[in-house]
């Protein structure tokens, strides 16, 4: 989330009570208030999240709950549980910390059983349909469509003047017209797309209009013959996008949306995908009625598997992510060293600056700069100038950076504050187990086919084993956003792994009121070039691990060998700290 805008506690404390008097009013036993703007993005600014203002997580991702009765329940995932705490108020809002077996949503439909709530209220432009489904299966639902919560929360909108821009072809894969006959769409057959991430994909067009993100507000009707994008009349389109023939771009609000629609009169099947918002679900079905189609994948089976173009461009630019952090960890090893004073929060600048200093026009995501225990907050996200890095300390880096092809990287690194300084036993324990786990994954070979629960229990393998797990997913795809759907690599991934498709490979520990170690590289998945039917991961990141913080006793021989090639190719380009 945005660190320039903030709400006073005592705001927030005002708003849980405006919200739950809205509740009352409106006569729902509770309001669910998400995280999403009205595109349902993973990353939005703070003034957008809607969550924000009653609970005061700041966190991604979250949901909340706010009864008629008073209370204010927030769900957070395993990356969160110990930064909830931290951040709310525990006498006003009750944290639901929810484990690794379930999801956010399951958990909410559960307590909304058990609590027997009998109304469930909602934002229509800011909740998902698929949602809204999922509490009518327990739950009479109320949806509020005219901003209704705006009446008694003081929320603030979030403007840009980016400009929307047309991605040259170097930087990038097929041309839009040759990813529309990917579809195969049959006549009178179109897609109404409101994911951001798909529509920058299927256009070849950035516009970097929200926080860490290179897509752009709009949605799509991608038909047999063009693309037509609807943003709003103040969006900035640059004279590049004329460039692309294939796309047209049509200025009109979104109050006005209902009534352009109805110019595409030719479309006879529109499907949809169920992360649509509700509003706008209610706008195409006004409008195209029985010819509408639920797409549970929208374009994401198109847009995950990688050609050609696009593994290049990434390649490209995960040396330079690659080159970026290995430039912060040097200098703060050596500064360190030297004896300056070196804080966490010249640490988070400083890996904005290297990634800069690549040619990176933004980060992917708030940079996780953290040191010591803090490093134990899965997410952590408040790099602190009263935090010095001490020689001994162990530090923690997740960052990422776009380029000019439009497409996230994503890198993590555990390491230690200096290159002299001596590791706590459990800091090295911890780091070898986690680079176990990397490894196991990483250097699988699996049949095509073979789901993401599979490659998850190999990363976990090593850590159980010593009695350690961790409360995240081991990978998530990667494309125009940082995650990307149409893999997962988790407990409860039944999606099959494809050749052609990026995932981060991230097993972690953490320790609270110790630190943490999270160790992540991105891979391409790939045709085995020896086993027909088989599969392999090549690792796009290439940053040298801390042998300070390794022990080799408990490296069987296989993982020294793959460690061996790993860094001798970290060596070739001036990112291995082995000496």
């Amino acid at each position: 989330m945005s660190k320039n805008f903030e709400v006073s506690s005592s705001q927030i404390s005002t708003n849980g009570k405006a919200a739950v008097d809205f509740a009352k009013q409106q006569g729902v036993d509770a309001l669910y208030i998400s995280s999403f703007d009205p595109f349902i993005s993973e990353y939005v600014p703070t003034q957008e999240c809607h969550r924000y203002y009653v609970s005061g997580f700041t966190g991604s991702v979250a949901e909340v709950l706010v009864l008629a009765n008073g209370q204010i329940r927030l769900y957070v995932d395993g990356r969160y549980h110990e930064q909830a705490d931290k951040e709310v108020n525990l006498n006003e809002i009750t944290v639901v910390k929810v484990g690794s077996n379930t999801t956010l949503s399951k958990q909410l439909l559960a307590d909304i059983e058990e609590l027997g709530l009998k109304t469930i209220g909602f934002e229509g432009d800011r909740t998902p349909l698929q949602y809204v489904k999922m509490f009518e299966k327990v739950a009479a639902v109320k949806g509020f469509y005219q901003e209704e919560l705006h009446s008694v929360i003081p929320f603030e909108s979030f403007k840009t003047d980016r400009a929307i821009k047309y991605i040259s072809s170097e930087f990038r894969g097929l041309d839009t017209d040759k990813k529309i006959g990917r579809m195969n769409l049959a006549d009178g057959e179109a897609y109404f797309v409101t994911a951001i991430d798909e529509v920058a994909w299927i256009t070849n067009c950035r516009g970097y209009h929200l926080p860490h993100l290179s897509s752009f507000m709009g949605r799509a009707l991608v038909t047999k013959e063009k693309v037509f994008v609807f943003v709003e009349p103040e969006i900035v389109v640059d004279s590049s996008v004329e460039d692309n023939s294939a796309v047209e771009f049509v200025k009109v609000k979104s109050i006005d949306l209902e009534t352009q629609l109805k110019k595409y009169s030719g479309i006879t099947k529109l499907n949809y995908a169920p992360t649509i918002n509700a509003k706008d679900f209610n706008t195409i079905e006004s409008v195209f009625g029985s010819a509408l189609e639920l797409n549970k994948n929208g374009l994401v089976p198109y847009m995950s598997i990688k050609e050609d173009g696009e593994i290049k461009e990434l390649e490209r630019s995960f040396l330079r992510s690659s080159k970026a952090v290995y430039a912060t960890l040097s200098w703060i090893k050596d500064e360190v060293e030297q004896g300056n004073t070196i804080t966490e929060l010249d640490f988070y600048n400083k890996t904005e600056e290297n990634y800069r200093a690549q040619g990176a026009v933004e980060l992917s995501f708030n940079s996780i700069a953290a040191v010591g225990p803090n490093g134990s907050i899965i997410h952590f996200g408040d790099s602190s100038d009263n935090v010095k890095i001490k020689k001994d300390d162990l530090c923690l880096l997740d960052s990422g950076g776009y380029y000019e092809g439009g497409f996230a990287t994503d890198k993590t690194r555990g390491f230690l504050g200096s290159r002299s300084g001596k590791a706590d036993p459990k800091a090295v324990e911890i780091y070898t187990l986690v680079l176990k786990g990397l490894i196991n994954c990483e250097s699988a070979v699996f049949p095509e086919g073979t789901k993401g629960n599979v490659l998850d229990g190999l990363a976990r393998t090593p850590l159980y084993k010593k009695g350690y797990d961790f409360a995240h997913g081991t990978g998530h795809g990667v494309g125009v956003h940082v995650h990307e759907g149409g893999l997962r690599i988790s407990s409860m991934s039944d999606l099959p792994m494809k050749a052609g498709q990026v995932t981060s490979v991230e097993p972690g520990i953490y320790i609270p009121g110790f630190g943490g170690v999270r160790l992540e590289n991105v891979c391409v998945v790939e045709k085995h070039p020896q086993y027909e039917g088989f599969l392999y991961l090549r690792p796009l990141s290439f940053i040298g691990y801390d042998w300070s913080l390794i022990d080799e006793s408990l490296l069987n021989e296989e993982e020294m060998a793959y460690l061996s090639e790993y860094e001798k190719k970290c060596s070739e380009l001036g990112t291995s700290f082995k000496s």
